[in-house]
């Protein structure tokens, strides 16, 4: 039998994904040798855009989207993975809700072009020059840019078969994923490839776990000097997400002392993570007056969803 296709794309991120799955070393390696490698750009290996182009429709067995989409490119990109890739994942959290690079829906985007190219202090720009899609060189060369856009998850744009959380996906669930895509051992399309549990399900600060109870925090503290160890930071007080997030990480942040930040994704049922997060929040700290006393509710609930919020729009 013929060797299934596959394909990869880097759009709005940072290539840790990219790097992430290279970080898999023999198990990718393995996985490359059961596939037929057909695009991988632009981080790894000198694909071009002709190159998936030429491919026939549909003729790409399993292909991962990694990045949110952030300009016309992406978004051309995307259409062309969903017609090429008989399935498309969002592999990774900015792919499947937006990442930490959605947050820029906060702003206009003239006023983050003006920030990144006139105001910043190391920028020498007198005449306040901005990124233009479409700009003539010489008088006689046509050069053009993608144009910048809110930011978006991948299904947002096209429709996606399943997602993969992570900021970025950890070691042991991307050689759980590779596995499970060549045995085709697959869930329900739209699903989210997940090892099923919350973060604190596999924590080890959990007192659950341990035979004991959690106990209600009686106050909101911020994450500065001296972290405790060996407890539950939400039961100490500080705002963790391990409660609302898919544990595929074996909560790796709390294991280093850090809260969860909710980059795993939610847990199944959720459709707007941050509005989940507020409402478990407030209901461990046994009240909503606590959200009054957290100093940047929007960067914490909704630090890696905001493209995908229900009650938050991006600003044009």
């Amino acid at each position: 039998m013929s060797k299934p296709r596959f394909a990869y794309y880097l759009a709005g991120g940072c290539a840790g994904c990219d790097t992430s799955l290279i970080d898999t070393s023999e198990k990718l390696v393995k996985f490359l040798e059961n596939v037929e490698l057909m695009f991988f750009a632009p981080t790894v290996a000198d694909f071009k855009y002709k190159d998936l182009e030429a491919l026939p429709d549909q003729s790409v067995d399993f292909g991962f989207f990694s990045g949110n989409v952030r300009n016309s490119e992406h978004e051309h990109m995307a259409k062309l993975m969903r017609r090429k890739c008989k399935t498309l994942i969002a592999f990774g959290i900015c792919a499947s809700l937006g990442g930490i690079k959605g947050l820029v829906n906060l702003f206009p985007q003239k006023e983050l072009l003006k920030k990144a190219y006139v105001e910043t202090p190391s920028t020498d720009n007198p005449e306040g020059v901005l990124p233009s899609p479409k700009v003539t060189v010489e008088g006689k060369y046509e050069l053009d840019l993608p144009v910048l856009k809110p930011a978006k998850a991948l299904d947002q744009v096209v429709e996606v078969d399943y997602y993969v959380g992570g900021c970025p996906p950890s070691y042991n669930h991307i050689k759980w994923i590779l596995e499970k895509l060549l045995s085709g051992d697959l869930p329900p399309k739209g699903s989210w490839l997940t090892m099923g549990k919350a973060v604190c399900d596999v924590c080890p600060r959990n007192p659950i776990r341990h035979g004991g109870i959690k106990k209600r925090p009686t106050e909101v503290k911020r994450v500065l000097g001296q972290m405790p160890e060996d407890v539950c930071l939400l039961e100490a007080g500080y705002l963790c997400l391990g409660p609302v997030t898919q544990g595929d990480c074996s909560a790796a942040c709390l294991r280093v002392n850090v809260p969860c930040r909710g980059c795993g994704g939610p847990i199944p049922g959720v459709r707007d993570f941050g509005v989940k997060a507020i409402s478990t929040i407030a209901t461990a700290m046994g009240s909503v007056d606590v959200l009054k006393k957290i100093p940047d509710p929007i960067h914490l609930f909704y630090r890696y969803s905001l493209p995908k919020s229900s009650v938050i729009k991006p600003k044009e």
